[in-house]
């Protein structure tokens, strides 16, 4: 295929393929334009020469873009070896928005070559950086690598999130209807024996009622009571959900509300109800996840995360000037419990600062190692035990 001579690029982009040394952003700019318009014209000779001469900007945005672009004209000159070399170059460089395509024609280029194992690692680095709307045809191509490997079962998985499968709402939505569900029949007039049931009764809990560390969430002392925590849970609970996932957010959901529950236990002695103590505990995990992990967030976790800390502020000073009628230690104990396990427990379903800073080669790993995990939470669930055995000494 023949090269247009580079002079009819214009003046400027001759003399920056003439010399060496550094360009100004307009120049690269401009010879990144001129080399995507030599590729989609099938000039790949000169959108080559384009890219490699940017190649090297100390902007990792634009030397990411014109890497990535060489390694497109090398592998439309059938010099496959060379284009995936170029690709990994993007890989060394700081995260940056040409990464995720990198690692999509390198997962392409390891199909081709037959290395199924490599290809699904670089397919599931793609699926952690890919927007929304490519994720689908990412996991379509997992269940297709898991596949041929004979791995059934991660296959349909993938297939099922390549569809679209999974439930109509997240898991903390449903915990919103179930809890809504149980809390007004429990204050219908037929309803005092549910109420009853699952309240956290100090005595009842000491004298072996285990479920009522985490039962009393489910029923609520009147209306409003029951509409703010709900509010609260519909608006926290994706956000903790889209972070750790949904089983992780269940286990926290329950951690924390067993903690508020041994925390009122050891210091009220009255009858406790109600989901705050859960959602204090979202609250920790989010305020100590956000800032010890830094995960990537979406826009509308962007915009209440850095409101937490007011809120908390807010809400435990009302308990406080409302002593007798709200139950703080409750409060606090959901809340501390929620910043050991934010702490502890890295967010397993977005990229991190830290993963990003290690590169990636490291970006799938978790932040803290899986045994320091494990001791973190059975240190909390420790501590729950502890609180219960000390409690009925005060009652």
């Amino acid at each position: 295929m023949h090269d247009p001579d580079p002079s009819a690029l214009g003046g400027d982009l001759e003399a920056a393929l003439a010399t060496e040394g550094p360009l100004s952003r307009g120049a690269a700019d401009r010879l990144l334009q001129a080399g995507g318009a030599a590729l989609a014209a099938g000039e790949y000779g000169l959108a080559a020469n384009l890219h490699r001469r940017v190649v090297g900007f100390d902007d990792a945005a634009v030397t990411g873009a014109a890497l990535l672009g060489l390694g497109e004209s090398l592998f439309r000159l059938d010099r496959e070896s060379d284009a995936v070399a170029t690709w990994a170059a993007v890989l060394e460089l700081p995260e940056n928005p040409s990464t995720y395509a990198a690692w999509r024609d390198i997962a392409a280029a390891r199909v081709r070559a037959g290395d199924l194992g490599g290809a699904t690692d670089a397919y599931r680095e793609a699926d952690r950086r890919a927007p929304a709307e490519d994720r689908p045809e990412i996991a379509s191509r997992l269940g297709w690598l898991a596949k041929e490997r004979g791995d059934r079962s991660a296959a349909r998985r993938y297939f099922a999130r390549s569809r679209g499968d999974g439930p109509a709402v997240p898991l903390s939505w449903l915990v919103v209807g179930l809890t809504v569900v149980v809390s007004l029949v429990a204050e219908s007039s037929g309803g005092r024996g549910i109420l009853e049931a699952l309240a956290l009764d100090k005595r009842a809990l000491a004298d072996g009622e285990w479920w009522r560390l985490v039962s009393p969430v489910l029923v609520h002392g009147g209306l409003i009571h029951l509409f703010f925590n709900m509010y609260a849970l519909y608006l926290l609970g994706p956000i903790v959900e889209g972070l750790w996932g949904s089983v992780t957010f269940g286990a926290f959901y329950l951690l924390t509300a067993a903690a508020a529950s041994a925390a009122s236990f050891l210091f009220v002695p009255d009858v406790s109800v109600g989901a705050s103590g859960g959602i204090f505990g979202l609250v920790g995990i989010l305020l100590a996840g956000t800032r010890a992990h830094h995960p990537l967030l979406d826009r509308r976790a962007r915009a209440i995360v850095p409101q937490l800390g007011t809120i908390v502020v807010v809400n435990l000073a009302i308990g406080f000037l409302a002593a007798g009628t709200i139950d703080n230690a409750a409060h606090i104990g959901g809340l501390l419990a929620g910043l050991w396990l934010g702490f502890v427990v890295p967010p397993g379903r977005v990229p991190t600062l830290q993963s990003l800073w290690r590169g990636p080669a490291g970006a799938a790993a978790d932040a803290r190692p899986m045994p320091l995990v494990i001791a973190g939470v059975l240190s909390l669930v420790a501590t729950i035990g502890a609180a219960l055995a000390v409690g009925p000494i005060r009652l």
